[in-house]
């Protein structure tokens, strides 16, 4: 008999033990040593008291890991994170735990429940169609070796340490679709240190811009002008965006497979399209 708990009171580094325990077999390889661990979760909201736990005496064997935020209108939690150590799959753990974390969200006026599933799991998103999840929209994942990418800079290409209210503003009417909960605005913002931003300015407005982690090599956000585009503005940022990174490698999470332009900008620039994403919402 499993007990099931609020992760309010649970040390993080138990948490983060399970957590690599749980994708130890992921099908995308996850290297998520504790610092980093730490920094993924709080940058995407985690809140343990909405985080719920499953317990074989005391070993945490399960999770489901939520932050929240005001997310298209609505009080909005985002799944981060569900797992279930391999040795108590296929117990309906996965089942119990969603259904307890809808009614804790419920209880704290919660409108909506927020998630990413990697398409090519099925078992996953049928499971979550069974609660009542709907896709939203469907996201491709990309990452470019530096050994493989030629650089090539055109343009003058302005790195800053932030960017402020205004210039957040600003840069958004420069997307065709909305980023994801994990490359919104709200996110990067938790640590917005830890990022390197690359813009380029004509007559001082930004006309194209791009953000990566200074250390992982993550982009969670880059974007051209459409009247600035096919003009060696994007690939001169990616360039720029290689010199402000620790990383071999730029990686892009969830491009929206709408956006047509930007993904054949990206294959022509070099990156590798290497797994596939559904975000799926539950209205509550």
């Amino acid at each position: 008999m499993y007990t099931y708990k609020i992760l309010d009171n649970i040390d993080l580094n138990i948490i983060h033990q399970a957590f690599v325990e749980a994708f130890s077999d992921y099908q995308v390889k996850i290297d998520l040593p504790f610092l980093k661990f730490e920094n993924m979760v709080k940058r995407r909201g985690l809140i343990p008291e909405l985080s719920i736990g499953a317990f074989d005496n005391e070993k945490l064997i399960g999770f489901v890991l939520n932050g929240v935020r005001n997310w298209n209108g609505k009080l909005t939690a985002y799944d981060l994170g569900t797992g279930v150590i391999p040795n108590y799959r296929k117990q309906g753990i996965t089942s119990e735990i969603l259904t307890k974390v809808t009614d804790l969200c419920k209880e704290n006026d919660i409108e909506s429940y927020l998630l990413e599933v990697l398409q090519n799991n099925t078992g996953a998103v049928e499971l979550y169609k069974k609660q009542g999840f709907q896709t939203t929209r469907e996201f491709d994942c990309y990452y470019l070796n530096k050994e493989d990418f030629t650089p090539s800079i055109c343009v003058e290409i302005k790195n800053v340490e932030f960017l402020n209210i205004n210039q957040w503003e600003e840069i958004q009417k420069l997307w065709d679709y909305n980023p994801s909960w994990q490359n919104s605005i709200d996110s990067i913002n938790v640590f917005p240190d830890r990022f390197s931003y690359s813009i380029v300015t004509i007559e001082n407005k930004i006309v194209g811009y791009g953000v990566v982690d200074k250390v992982t090599g993550d982009i969670p956000q880059i974007a051209i002008s459409k009247e600035h585009r096919n003009k060696g503005k994007g690939k001169s940022i990616i360039s720029d965006l290689f010199n402000h990174t620790e990383a071999n490698k730029l990686s892009l999470i969830n491009v929206d497979c709408r956006d047509v332009n930007f993904k054949s900008f990206l294959m022509n620039v070099g990156f590798v399209n290497y797994v596939n994403q559904y975000e799926m919402i539950l209205y509550l």
